[in-house]
């Protein structure tokens, strides 16, 4: 189990130097309620679309045959960016290497909060990503390169939206004290009614705002259960090449600089080398890094970031608490949590609709988490899992198993079927 492992590699870090300073009590968990649907008497529109979180290779598939243009495949069938690779760290003399082989750098960032430098090359004309990776790794064998990969919010197109239809679930204490949470998705509109009592920062996109369903959808999960400060990273922008890894990777970087201890991830894609390097970096600094493990049905293979050691990956169950037929299983299933016949914000000022799929279950982890850990610190972290952890209630096989994680958690557990 990666919460397992991730107890292994805190404790071997315990010595190279001192804990950081705070350190949070223990403390009980809470059960939180979670949105439910509850249609007004007079509904504006009738509900008839669910926004649900789709299988990836589905949406990678659709999005490679509408945009050929500038999307591509790697060599294992995902999706890239293409004619760009990703260079880690790369040397001023294999990057003059790179130059006269005809590589020319589109961008580079210097993310100093996880001590990485990002430089996406374009390949030289009529040279795919997949040859350019090649000609990279030829040229500079001690050099980490990779793919441009695109991750996915996995979540579909709402048919249409339930205006007026609202969740019946209490609203958080306004008087409580605000939490900070990290959000990695769509952009988020501050203007709906589901965010009233929460402040939304957010990054991405030159500082404009691209209202995205998914994203806000998720907002609005996160914020029923406690007022928050949301710290949401728009990776899409509204183009279809929205979601590269060097866009993932600066969201991380700007988490990690305002120090938001919990950071949600309801995207999904392959393994990749920068994305591995900067969450080991966060996982070695206390961070929580919370992520949906996917929709791609249980015999497919593992998703990312959620299947990263460190990430407590979040499966989704319905009212009945039953797994979804459609959700990843495995090792990386850390813990379960409503994401099913829910009601989420899906455009302001007051749209709401109904959700489906791990990407909702997420963020219910994630809000639990946030309620305990106030700055990134590993000991207080691992006390914070081992306490949701202890409070789950056990669903499936006796113990841990591979459906549920460590069980249920963020719903009462007596909570009849409706």
């Amino acid at each position: 189990m990666k919460i397992l492992r991730l107890t292994i590699v805190i404790a071997a870090l315990a010595g190279l130097g001192p804990a950081p300073a705070q350190v949070l009590p223990r403390v009980q968990l809470p059960q939180l309620p979670t949105p439910e649907v509850r249609l007004p008497a007079e509904p504006v529109r009738a509900v008839t679309g669910t926004l649900a979180t789709l299988p990836h290779a589905a949406r990678a598939d659709q999005l490679y045959r509408d945009h050929r243009a500038e999307l591509d495949r790697d060599n294992r069938g995902e999706l890239v960016i293409r004619a760009e690779v990703v260079a880690i760290d790369i040397t001023d003399d294999a990057l003059a290497k790179a130059k006269k082989a005809g590589f020319d750098v589109r961008r580079t960032q210097e993310l100093a909060d996880l001590g990485v430098k990002v430089t996406v090359l374009q390949t030289p004309e009529g040279m795919s990503a997949t040859r350019g990776l090649k000609k990279l790794r030829k040229l500079d064998p001690a050099g980490t390169y990779d793919y441009n990969h695109v991750y996915l919010d996995s979540g579909g197109t709402l048919v249409a939206a339930a205006t007026g239809a609202q969740s019946d679930a209490p609203l958080p204490n306004a008087d409580a004290p605000r939490r900070r949470i990290g959000l990695i998705d769509g952009g988020v509109d501050p203007a709906h009614e589901a965010l009233a009592r929460d402040a939304v920062h957010s990054s991405g996109c030159g500082g404009k705002l691209v209202p995205n369903a998914h994203g806000l959808a998720v907002a609005s999960v996160l914020a029923a259960h406690a007022p928050l400060e949301i710290y949401a990273a728009d990776v899409y922008c509204g183009s279809p090449t929205g979601g590269a890894v060097d866009a993932v990777a600066a969201a991380f970087g700007w988490l990690a600089r305002e120090r938001v201890a919990v950071i949600n991830v309801s995207l999904v894609g392959p393994r990749n080398a920068l994305l591995e390097r900067i969450v080991a970096s966060l996982v070695q600094r206390g961070f929580v890094i919370v992520a949906a493990v996917g929709n791609d049905g249980p015999a497919a293979p593992p998703l990312y970031p959620a299947s990263y050691d460190g990430v407590v990956g979040v499966t989704a169950v319905d009212r009945e608490r039953k797994v979804l037929i459609e959700a990843g299983r495995g090792a990386q299933v850390d813990f379960a949590a409503r994401g099913a016949d829910l009601d989420g914000a899906t455009q302001a000022p007051a749209g709401w609709g109904p959700i489906r799929g791990t990407s909702f279950a997420a963020p219910v982890v994630a809000a639990l988490l946030a309620q305990q850990l106030d700055a990134p610190d590993a000991a207080a972290r691992e006390r914070a899992l081992a306490d949701l952890a202890a409070s789950a209630t056990d669903l499936g096989k006796r113990g841990r198993d591979d459906v549920y994680g460590a069980g249920l958690v963020g719903m009462e557990a007596a909570a009849p079927a409706k």
